[in-house]
């Protein structure tokens, strides 16, 4: 029989003079011979709370073999083995994985608590919740609707927020919503903009000014908010008319740009002309300069020419003028084609069209050469004006008016010349 075993009459043999008493009182130990009380024993504790389990369940007992009553020691096992099981599963619950790019925000009955690290954690279950929160991805956030301008059009906007949460604290906590409160600053800053500038402007050039000046007003509107996100970009994604206006606003923009490119080659164009206009002033005025300069040369000469001729005629004026007279009728009659022949004594003036005969014989000519005029029809040699008097006529005036005069001159001799081929 075992040292300590139940149910020994009142014989203590507990050598650390402690025993079991069935009396009912609380303590259920007493300290005997002065001695302090020793450690407690387990069995006794189940024990003890396995009668009160039974107490809850109506005290039945489950009779033996031998015609007793199993005792407490039994069912108490069974509780100790489910207590253990119980403490088991709830200990193996609390353990948690939390990835690499996230962070875990632990609360203790609801109030935050602590922030835990990549890894593998335990919590007490029921008691610690853990939120995981990523911390390292880019969280897009896209905003549209239509907006009105500054010159009273209406416009649909689309903008993509890209953001990146920084503190999980003030990400989850901060606001209700750290989300949501994001995207109605988003929708507000950028009505914001889009109802400072023009409809043109949003569509046109002013896209880069738009995007720069919604990012400054959504960062200013969630400073004071503290949500625990950092602004990465903000991309102005789309700016159209409504549907039911995109038909007229194509054509306001197919105009705008018919006009840019008819600017455009416009400019073009004077930049071609202006350079040849320049050139081709600037040729007429190098002739005009060098026309000046051959008519002074040339008035200068003629000056020399009559000034040393003048002493010739001087010393014998008739031969001088007969050869003056000839060098200019020789100088004229060289530029015609038309020969005059005035029949003494009659009032007839034949004309020979030299230059249509000339064309004729060049056509029919089976060579297929062009002859010279001074080859098929000579030109008579001019003559000393004695008798008569034949004048060649020219289509230039000046030199009909030489003609003339001369004419009027032989007239006053009353000499006639004869000059040209029968």
């Amino acid at each position: 029989m075992a040292w300590n075993q139940p149910g020994n009459n009142g014989h203590d043999r507990d050598p650390w003079g402690s025993s079991n008493n069935n009396s009912g009182d609380s303590g259920g130990n007493n300290n005997k011979g002065g001695r302090e009380q020793g450690p407690p024993d387990l069995d006794d504790i189940f024990r003890k709370l396995g009668k009160k389990l039974r107490g809850f369940g109506g005290g039945n007992k489950t009779p033996d073999n031998t015609g007793g009553s199993k005792g407490p020691a039994h069912n108490g096992r069974y509780v100790t083995l489910v207590a253990a099981a119980v403490v088991i599963v709830w200990a193996g619950s609390g353990f948690y994985t939390i990835k690499e790019a996230e962070r875990g925000v632990v609360t203790r009955f609801g109030k935050f608590d602590r922030l835990v690290q990549p890894g593998l954690n335990w919590k007490p279950t029921f008691v610690d919740h853990v939120i995981p929160v990523n911390v390292e991805s880019v969280r897009e956030l896209a905003a549209s609707g239509v907006m009105l301008t500054a010159d009273e059009n209406v416009v649909r906007v689309e903008m993509n927020v890209q953001y990146r949460v920084t503190d999980p604290e003030r990400y989850l906590f901060s606001v209700t919503n750290a989300d949501d409160s994001l995207r109605q600053a988003t929708d507000s800053a950028l009505r914001g903009v889009i109802g400072k500038y023009t409809m043109d402007r949003i569509l046109t050039e002013g896209r880069t000014v738009v995007r720069n000046d919604t990012q400054r007003v959504l960062e200013e509107t969630i400073r004071p908010y503290d949500m625990g996100i950092t602004l990465l970009d903000v991309n102005f994604q789309a700016a159209r008319p409504p549907e039911e206006v995109k038909a007229a606003f194509d054509d306001a923009i197919a105009a705008r740009e018919n006009e840019q490119q008819y600017i455009r080659e416009a400019e073009a164009y004077a930049n071609e002309v202006q350079p040849r206009a320049n050139g081709h002033a600037q040729r007429i005025l190098e002739e005009g300069r060098a026309y000046k300069t051959r008519t002074i040369l040339e008035a200068q000469g003629q000056v020399q020419r009559f000034a040393k001729l003048l002493p010739e005629y001087k010393a014998a004026p008739e031969i001088t003028r007969e050869r003056l007279y000839l060098d200019s009728m020789e100088r004229l009659l060289s530029h015609t084609r038309k020969v005059l022949i005035s029949d003494k004594g009659s009032n007839n003036l034949m004309v020979l069209p030299l230059d249509q005969l000339l064309r004729n014989a060049s056509a029919t000519d089976a060579t297929g050469k062009a002859t010279s005029s001074s080859s098929l029809l000579p030109l008579p040699p001019l003559t000393k004006p004695a008798a008569g008097s034949v004048e060649s006529s020219s289509s230039d005036t000046s030199s009909s008016g030489s003609v003339m005069d001369q004419r009027r001159a032989n007239a006053q001799r009353g000499s006639t010349t004869r000059v040209g081929g029968e």
